[in-house]
Order: C-alpha cells, then structure tokens, then sequence
C-alpha cells in the first residue's frame, strides 16, 4: 500500500492565526514584568470583590444605628473600624460606600465612552465633522471638569444616577480628545489606505479597522477616568449633589465626620483611605496597560 506524504504546512499562516494569541502573550507578560501594575491590578480587583460582596461581607446593614455604642474606637469588640456619632459601622459603611463609589464610577465611564468613543472616531475620520466636533469639545474643555459637574448636578438634582450622568458629560470631551487623536494616527496605516482602494466605505472601515486598533487607547482612558468619577461622587456627596442618605457614600462619611474630626478620627480618615486606595489601584493598573499597550515603551525606558 503506497502512504503519500501530506503537504508542508504553510509557515506563514501559521504564524498569521498565532497573530491574536501572541498579541495577548506578549500583553501578558509585559503586565507580569510590572510589579507596580500588577500591585494596581491585585489592589483593584480586591476593591471591586470587596464592593461587589458587601452585602455579605458587611457585618451590619450600612444605615442601621446603635444608639447605645456611638463613637466606638477601632478594634472594639463587633465594631473593628469603630463606630460614628449614629452607632452605625464604619466597616460597613465603607464597604458599601466603595460600592456606591464605583457604580457612579462605571457609569460615569460606560456613558463617556458610549458617546465619547464615536464621536472621537467620526471627528478624526472625517475633517468637515471634525470642525464642529472639535470646536465644541474645545469650548467645553475651557470649563474646569468639576465646574461643570458640579453645575449639571445641581440642575439635574442630588441622586446616584444624576451624579454618573453629570461625571459622564463632563469626561465626554477628554474621550472624544484621545479617540480623534487616535484615529487620526491610525486611518493613515497601510491596512486603512488597502481598504480604501478596496472601495469600503467610510463607516466600514471606521468600525471594522479603526476602531479595534483604537480599543486600547480607550481601555487605558477608561483607566484614567474611573479614578477621577470616584473623586468627582465623593465631592459631589459632600455638597449635598450627590448620593442621598441613608444611601452610604464615601463622600457622605466624609461630611458626616467634620462635625467630630476630633472626637473620631478613624470616622474622617477611612473614607479617605478607600478613595485613595481606589484612585491609586485604578491608575497603577492604567499606567502598566498603556505601556504593554505600547511596543515601545519597554524600549523608551
């Protein structure tokens, strides 16, 4: 019985399909050779697992009040962070103030890129809606962020939803910023300019070329805006713009404990410490992203 050998295999469109599993290797490793990025990392997903099981975790409802053990110091027996001027938990209100703190966050981020995202890919593709989509960021960008955050909430009125909204418009102009300056990089590739003289249409290749080469960019935004929404609720809290009691907030726990900074302190500083451990975990992990985003970032330190 004759045995006939099989064909060589095709070297090239081996290493073509290995492209995409490379890619993600090559992210991989780039983020385990950085150990303050990966501190980030470890920080962040501890945060978001904390939030995300408070309703378990938390040893007391977040507005229930023990009006027999107010202003209990850390350590107390079935108190460990202590209480506050109410009896209430600080652990507790903590945990689900963080959890308040990063749904306003996500929100804040989701709407900046929903509407961001494409309004920075039609502004850079196209230079007759750039004019216009560029100029009216511009304009926007001259208001201070909080400026505008701060007045969006106070016409829209004081509610978790209406804070994310007012943090979310107010970053739309930065997305729109670092997507126009992307795709303005990006449409002047040789994959863009092939597709062209393929005779795809604009959108087509806006959505199918663009965009995909652009989602780091906008991963690493999302990074660098999450942070700033935490600070932004927790200010908007404590004017009074925000979260309403006796939903629990950072920023609330904050106005709360400036009446009795003295009497307790630990009321004062652990609100404070989450929103630093949430800002320094999110842009931690953003810086490693966008350098194992970057080929050359390695080369450039």
């Amino acid at each position: 019985m004759t045995m006939t050998k099989s064909p060589p295999r095709d070297k090239s469109l081996t290493s073509e399909a290995m492209g995409i599993g490379s890619g993600r290797g090559r992210l991989w490793r780039s983020l385990r050779g950085n150990r303050l990025g990966m501190v980030g990392g470890v920080l962040m997903a501890l945060v978001v697992l904390l939030a995300i099981l408070a309703p378990v975790i938390a040893p007391y409802g977040p507005a229930e009040v023990h009006f027999d053990t107010p202003f209990q110091k850390p350590g107390t027996v079935g108190f460990l962070l202590g209480t506050d001027d109410l009896g209430r938990d600080i652990l507790s209100r903590l945990l689900f103030g963080m959890r308040a703190s990063l749904e306003v966050g996500a929100l804040c981020v989701l709407l900046s890129i929903v509407v961001g995202a494409p309004l920075g890919l039609l502004a850079g593709y196209w230079k007759w809606l750039d004019a216009f989509i560029s100029r009216l960021t511009d304009v926007t960008l001259a208001f201070p962020f909080l400026i505008i955050a701060v007045g969006l909430a106070a016409i829209s009125g004081p509610s978790l939803q209406n804070a994310a909204i007012a943090l979310g418009i107010a970053h739309i102009p930065t997305m729109i910023r670092v997507v126009r300056g992307e795709t303005l990089r990006i449409k002047e590739s040789d994959f863009v300019l092939g597709a062209k003289t393929m005779d795809a249409s604009g959108l087509r290749i806006v959505f199918t070329h663009v965009l995909p080469n652009a989602a780091s960019s906008i991963i690493v935004q999302a990074t660098v805006i999450m942070p700033v929404a935490v600070i932004g609720e927790a200010l908007l809290s404590f004017l009074g713009l925000g979260i309403q009691p006796p939903t629990p907030s950072l920023g609330i726990m904050l106005s709360d404990a400036q009446q009795y900074m003295f009497r307790s302190p630990t009321a004062a500083i652990v609100p404070g410490v989450g929103i630093a451990m949430i800002c320094l975990a999110f842009n931690l992990f953003g810086d490693a992203l966008r350098d194992a985003f970057d080929p050359t970032a390695t080369s450039r330190k």
